[in-house]
């Protein structure tokens, strides 16, 4: 898929995989907050990386959050 055939519901190839306490940071929200939101089905999942360790891409939290912003923008219209 070129970059131009992307969607705002199209991630971009993801880059790097990201730790719990950078996506905490990245979007503002404490870690339960967090998991509440993936088990509603609202927070993108992790990755497993290796054992019991987990990272979120980095891609699909900037989507998540893009998304934010513009329901954010729609809302106050």
């Amino acid at each position: 898929m070129r970059e131009d055939e992307l969607t705002e519901t199209t991630p971009p190839v993801p880059t790097r995989l990201l730790r719990r306490p950078e996506v905490e940071s990245r979007v503002g929200l404490t870690c339960s907050t967090i998991y509440e939101l993936m088990a509603a089905g609202e927070f993108p999942r992790p990755v497993p990386i290796n054992g019991r360790t987990v990272g979120w891409v980095e891609s699909e939290i900037e989507v998540w959050v893009v998304g934010r912003i513009a329901a954010a923008r729609d809302t106050n219209q």
